[in-house]
């Protein structure tokens, strides 16, 4: 496996991580889409945008 794929892995593996902590404490997570905007999820599923200086 390379390096860009371990990577790729790791993050990918790191993000369930959080989705699953969020949910086990009842709060959510907040990620970049695809398009570049911040993003809230909520262990429902419920996606909200969130609007800062970042986004």
């Amino acid at each position: 496996m390379t390096k860009d794929k371990q990577l790729t892995k790791l993050i990918r593996l790191t993000g369930e991580r959080a989705r699953l902590e969020a949910k086990a404490n009842g709060t959510y997570v907040v990620y970049k889409d695809d398009y570049g905007k911040l993003v809230r999820e909520y262990s429902n599923g419920e996606k909200e945008y969130v609007s800062g200086k970042d986004s």
